[in-house]
């Protein structure tokens, strides 16, 4: 493993090699074999955890700029003055709850400060970054190989800020495209491409799988090596959000594009979430969808009550079953670069009331109007992520995407094979 500095493997150093005619380069150095680890969906929350160290999981969140826990006490503080170019990093993304970054007396040598985010209560707290490690495994994209300790950089925060994270959670894992998210972390500690894949996993069902560092990536035997199956389309950045946003043309039920009011879909953007787990539609969005919908289906004869956070129900022992999810229309994001992201009754249905219920799992967003520039036209949630093979690519800034075959799931990674 190479070595670093004090500063951790957060910024990555500029080596200048001054050459005479008849020298070269040194080659770089070989790029190693990514990093697994299990996913696992909590069903109380339906957020999705990591194993990060014993008894320590981390909520992922794709919109997440830090790592961040309740640090255990072995973590060595990390010396950082509030001029530091690792605390101007963990400073650059604030949430609207967290105290504006002027606010902060950063004069002489003063100890950085940074305040950690909970993404589902919204609440943020003053903290202080950590060196720690987290314990993964290498994998060859079919079975992890052996055990590894990354590195990181890490926020410490008080108990208090997990309320409403799943019980077993000590902190969360950004994902999201900043330089000390975890993948940016993982691939300067580990020498990997920066990127990761996610494939998560259904409730009721076993663990899926994120890799840091690339594929390839396998699940049953017979199936394709995955990551070569990839449709892409560009990932998008908005100037102080770290999010990943996608270009949607329009959306499609049954082939049929929905019809919405002009650059609806234009207008605040698509925008990718762990945190939420259901896809949630602006307004002006929101009603088209749930109508054409509604008309898709033709079944006012199945319909019941709606049960909250949803606005469409049916009762699901009268819908017919495939091999897909219910009966449905299928729904499709049309994307740049004319790829679609289709999804069937397993992505647009969700069972409530034990079982007997299902209703579109696609929820109206509260509290911004229709049209409003300054919300996200569609937040896509976990749930129609689910059974998808997603990788980010930060280097080409681009999304790769691909659905399962209805006979494989996410859950079929092999974590059991260590050599």
């Amino acid at each position: 493993m190479p070595q670093h500095s004090n500063l951790g493997f957060v910024l990555a150093a500029t080596l200048l090699v001054l050459v005479s005619p008849a020298s070269c380069a040194a080659p770089p150095q070989p790029r190693r074999d990514p990093v697994v680890v299990p996913v696992t969906k909590d069903p109380a929350t339906s957020l999705y955890t990591i194993p990060v160290r014993l008894y320590d999981n981390l909520v992922l969140d794709l919109a997440g700029p830090l790592v961040w826990s309740t640090c255990a006490n072995d973590h060595l503080p990390a010396s950082f003055t509030c001029q530091d170019p690792t605390c101007k990093l963990a400073n650059a993304y604030r949430a609207p709850s967290c105290p504006a970054s002027g606010g902060d007396d950063c004069s002489g040598k003063k100890v950085c400060k940074v305040y950690p985010y909970n993404p589902v209560a919204a609440q943020c707290a003053a903290g202080s970054l950590v060196h720690t490690r987290f314990i993964a495994n290498t994998t060859d994209g079919k079975n992890p190989l052996s055990q590894v300790s990354v590195k990181a950089v890490a926020a410490c925060a008080q108990k208090n800020l997990l309320t409403s994270l799943p019980s077993d959670a000590t902190g969360v894992a950004g994902l999201a495209g900043s330089g000390l998210a975890l993948p940016a972390q993982v691939a300067s500690s580990q020498n990997v491409a920066n990127k990761f894949l996610l494939c998560l996993p259904r409730l009721g069902y076993s663990q899926g799988v994120a890799i840091f560092g690339g594929g390839p990536f396998y699940l049953l035997e017979g199936l394709p090596e995955f990551t070569s199956t990839l449709e892409h389309t560009p990932l998008l950045r908005k100037k102080d959000n770290p999010s990943y946003y996608i270009t949607v043309k329009a959306i499609a039920l049954d082939d049929a594009q929905l019809p919405l009011p002009r650059r609806a879909l234009a207008t605040g953007g698509v925008v990718l979430y762990t945190r939420v787990p259901y896809t949630l539609l602006r307004p002006d969005v929101y009603f088209p969808f749930v109508r054409a919908f509604e008309k898709g289906m033709n079944r006012s004869d199945a319909k019941v009550a709606a049960v909250a956070p949803f606005g469409l129900c049916y009762r699901s022992s009268a819908l017919w079953n495939t091999r897909i999810g219910y009966f449905s229309p299928s729904v499709t994001l049309m994307l740049e670069g004319g790829k679609n992201y289709t999804m069937t009754g397993t992505n647009t249905l969700v069972n409530v009331n034990s079982g007997d219920t299902a209703c579109l799992a696609f929820v109206e967003m509260k509290g911004v109007k229709a049209g409003d520039a300054r919300s996200p036209a569609a937040i896509i949630g976990g749930f129609q992520m689910e059974n998808y093979v997603l990788q980010f690519d930060l280097e080409k800034q681009q999304l790769g995407f691909t659905r399962l075959p209805y006979y494989a799931s996410c859950s079929q990674f092999n974590f059991t094979k260590l050599h």
